[in-house]
């Protein structure tokens, strides 16, 4: 859980810092659909050059990146053996049993944990180089357009960003109390998976009652601070699209352009 980076921030002034947080909303956007459409290691190499340059360009530490993936390896590992042995083909490589590996499947496992490496990486870039503040009026501002039907574009984007921060902070708390747990004799390393499944209740309980308490301490201090939503809320750093915001969508959306083209070359 610790491992989590999507929801934390690392602040640094490098140029994907300065872009706007509404460009970098639509460049995730973009990238989550490429990356259904895509269906060649092709594309998913022109995809990965894409985040790689984003990465370095970000100033974020690859080592932070490469973090966040060891969070998802037990979802990465149950996706690729579920492709591996369960996808349809007809050129079986190897056979176990009722079980068997074919081409197919080695194809489409591979496939399966690029799309997976790339999503948590290109998604995890947004937190990791947008302040939350910044990314509540980036999401509200994109969502403006449905006040017309009465949506609460603001509300909406304040709770979306609330459970992004917290994410980072209940991984620290579950951490602390697994830690405490642990000081006292309990075991989540050995037996079975139900007995596993089982030594965690200590651990949820306490860090419900942690969440609802943070949850109430938060709501407090916001009313504290006279927050009423956006009704008369005024912004002292206005939002507004410089050239290189609209440059970078630009590439942005030539990139996923030729991406997904290549569905169709190849």
């Amino acid at each position: 859980m610790t491992r989590i980076t999507i929801g934390q921030y690392y602040p640094t002034n490098s140029l994907i810092h300065r872009i706007d947080p509404r460009v970098k909303l639509m460049a995730v956007f973009m990238h989550i659909t490429t990356l259904l459409l895509v269906n060649n290691f092709i594309g998913y190499g022109v995809v990965a050059l894409c985040v790689i340059a984003v990465i370095a360009a970000s100033k974020v530490p690859p080592g932070l990146m490469l973090r966040g993936l060891r969070a998802i390896i037990f979802i990465l590992m149950f996706a690729v053996v579920i492709n591996l042995f369960f996808a349809p083909g007809y050129n079986v490589v190897a056979q176990f049993g009722f079980l068997r590996i074919t081409r197919e499947g080695l194809l489409q496992s591979s496939k399966m944990a690029l799309r997976l490496i790339l999503l948590v990486t290109g998604t995890s870039i947004l937190t990791l180089t947008t302040s939350p503040i910044r990314l509540t009026d980036g999401i509200e501002s994109l969502l403006r357009p449905l006040k017309i039907i009465k949506v609460p574009a603001h509300d909406i984007a304040m709770m979306m960003t609330i459970a992004l921060r917290f994410i980072p902070t209940l991984a620290d708390e579950m951490q602390k109390i697994m830690k405490a747990q642990k000081a006292r004799g309990a075991d989540f390393d050995t037996g079975s998976l139900i007995k596993r499944a089982k030594s965690l209740l200590p651990i949820l309980v306490p860090l419900f009652v942690s969440s609802f308490k943070r949850a109430d301490e938060l709501a407090t201090a916001m009313e504290a601070r006279c927050y009423r939503g956006d009704i008369g809320r005024t912004k002292m750093n206005p939002m507004k699209m410089t050239p290189t915001d609209i440059l970078s969508l630009g590439a942005i959306s030539v990139a996923a352009a030729a991406t997904i083209l290549t569905r169709i070359l190849f």
